[in-house]
């Protein structure tokens, strides 16, 4: 396709309106409504927090109180956190007074403060749309407010971005992103330097968001690859290289940094999910989005964008860039591992991207058609979006009842039960190997084991190389915890309960309903020890465990600390 760069606009793009100010009240709706949507969306899902959130929360305490990037104060420094950036957010927030400090207006701010982060991300996600739409179409309002409802609509959208998870900062910058080369790709600037400093910079705040995020470096070449002409080529290779360069620095950055600190290339998460090459199986995930929104949906989605591109029209260059960072995060899903947490958690960029490729392509491609053709592709559109409509609701239905691996369960159970074991024992000096961290590292007096090796650089090792038989020989023989606890599924994955000396070594306290079981060190008993412990899990822990259980989607107090503090 033709390509003039760092000059004045084409004559043709001149028939689209100017976009309109930030200020202005068409900005202030197109943006706001369907910021109001995700906010009314994500009350379905009242103050549950994901756990794995909770890591990171443990990790901004630590080091806005100075004890550095450790999950409890002593610890080791190990990387157990993968969200670099959404980490100094929440840092500042605790500095400001406004995160991990108690409660605002009866709602703890361990919730209220990374929800309303997330809604506010989630806002300028949506003022992406806006900048977007204003070249792209003649109605940037009803684009803005039709894609940012659709992406509203999406459970996994909203679940995992009102999560206390990364996942709004990160689908801000991927919009971000895509908002900066669309507007550079209509107005004929591609390959200026501020394009490709700023798509740089973008993309550093991805990598910084999210290990997978750094795909996003490739977005600024790809775009220059598929709209230069080969006349420009040599200038599309000098900007790329900026581009690049933009991103190396603050990556490179973080990367020394962590070398120096940690001793690690990798964080060490990435190290204990072994995270490989993509093999067929991964390259056949993205199907999974197709069969989540329902494929009639996808089938118009992609229909539109096909007659779009082919339709000739002003502001197709721009359509063409704005499917680059769509096409990277579709990829990033499909590279990375499958997640248990369910609700697609690693899709979260797609669903506005997506979004905003299928509205505006719809708009361009009605006035091709007749006037039934109209009626029928609204007709259909109508019935795809019912149908969508009725996976998301029960999706959304089955995610309230039952919330992934609340933190709230996890402080209770991991934390405030078996800071109650110790007291009861006199072990307030001992450790608790267990598998979910984030609760626990808010509030236990111990010192934590990572059963998955998350936050433990030992531990992360055995998962990396599969080696289960090592990483119970370092629990039993090295460790040698004073409390276990564990559940099903991680028992049976790293055979720890079949391990004879789980028996000789240690007694089990309790088993809850949900196949949680405690145990404790035979040799860290009192005389009448197993017995107080048991009238305690029994009497009290059992009920605390069953109401937890039952309002999965509550707090737990102002204010989640060691019983020290």
């Amino acid at each position: 396709m033709p390509h003039v760069v760092d000059g004045p606009p084409a004559v043709s793009v001149a028939r689209h309106p100017a976009p309109r100010r930030p200020g202005s009240p068409a900005w202030v709706v197109a943006v706001g409504m369907p910021t109001v949507l995700v906010g009314l969306h994500g009350l379905l899902y009242g103050r549950w927090i994901v756990d794995d959130a909770a890591i990171t929360f443990a990790y901004a305490r630590s080091v806005a109180t100075g004890a550095g990037p450790v999950l409890q104060p002593g610890a080791e420094a190990v990387e157990g956190y993968s969200n670099p950036a959404w980490l100094a957010l929440l840092v500042g927030g605790r500095w400001l007074g406004l995160f991990d400090r108690g409660a605002w207006l009866g709602v703890p701010d361990y919730v209220a403060f990374p929800k309303l982060l997330a809604l506010v991300l989630v806002a300028g996600t949506f003022a992406c749309f806006f900048a977007v739409a204003s070249v792209l179409s003649r109605r940037p309002v009803l684009v803005t407010v039709l894609a940012g409802a659709a992406t509203a609509a999406v459970p996994s959208f909203v679940i995992w971005t009102m999560s206390g998870l990364e996942n709004s900062l990160l689908a801000v910058a991927a919009t971000g992103l895509a908002a900066v080369l669309v507007r550079a790709a209509v107005a004929d600037r591609l390959l200026a330097t501020s394009t490709a400093l700023w798509c740089g910079l973008l993309a550093a705040l991805a990598a910084l968001t999210r290990p997978d995020g750094l795909i996003y470096v490739g977005a600024f070449g790809l775009a220059a690859l598929l709209l230069a002409r080969r006349a420009d080529l040599p200038r599309a290779v000098r900007a790329t290289a900026v581009s690049l360069a933009a991103c190396a620095v603050p990556v490179g950055v973080h990367l020394g940094w962590r070398i120096l600190t940690f001793g690690e290339y990798l964080p060490n998460t990435a190290v204990a999910k072994a995270q490989g090459l993509p093999g067929p199986a991964e390259l056949a995930r993205p199907a999974e989005l197709v069969g989540y929104v329902v494929w009639p949906a996808a089938v118009l989605t992609v229909v539109c964008v096909g007659a779009a591109l082919v339709s000739p029209w002003a502001a197709r260059r721009g359509l063409v860039a704005l499917l680059v960072p769509l096409a990277l995060a579709v990829a990033a899903f499909g590279i990375l591992q499958p997640d248990w947490m369910g609700q697609l958690r690693f899709a979260t960029p797609v669903w506005p991207l997506g979004a905003l490729v299928g509205v505006v392509a719809a708009e361009r491609a009605a006035p091709q058609l007749t006037h039934r053709g109209r009626a029928v592709g609204s007709a259909l559109a109508a019935a795809a979006a019912v149908l969508s409509g009725v996976v998301f609701a029960d999706a959304a239905r089955d995610f309230r009842e039952e919330p992934t691996a609340p933190l709230c369960l996890v402080a209770q159970n991991t934390g405030r039960a078996v800071n109650g074991y110790a007291r009861l024992i006199d072990a307030s000096g001992g450790s608790l190997l267990a598998p979910d961290m984030g609760g626990a590292a808010l509030i236990s007096d111990l010192r934590l084991v990572d059963l998955i090796g998350l936050v433990d650089s030992r531990i992360a090792r055995y998962w990396a190389a599969g080696d289960m038989e090592g990483l119970r020989d370092h629990v039993f023989e090295l460790t040698r915890p004073t409390f276990v606890t564990s559940n099903t599924a991680w028992s049976a994955e790293t055979g720890l309960t079949a391990d004879p000396r789980l028996a000789a070594d240690y007694v089990e306290i309790t088993t809850s309903t949900a196949g949680v079981t405690d145990w404790v060190r035979r040799d860290a008993l009192p005389p009448g020890g197993l017995d107080r412990l048991r009238v305690f899990a029994a009497g009290t822990m059992g009920p605390a465990d069953v109401e937890s259980r039952r309002s999965p989607r509550a707090s737990c107090g102002d204010r989640l600390v060691p019983s020290a503090g």
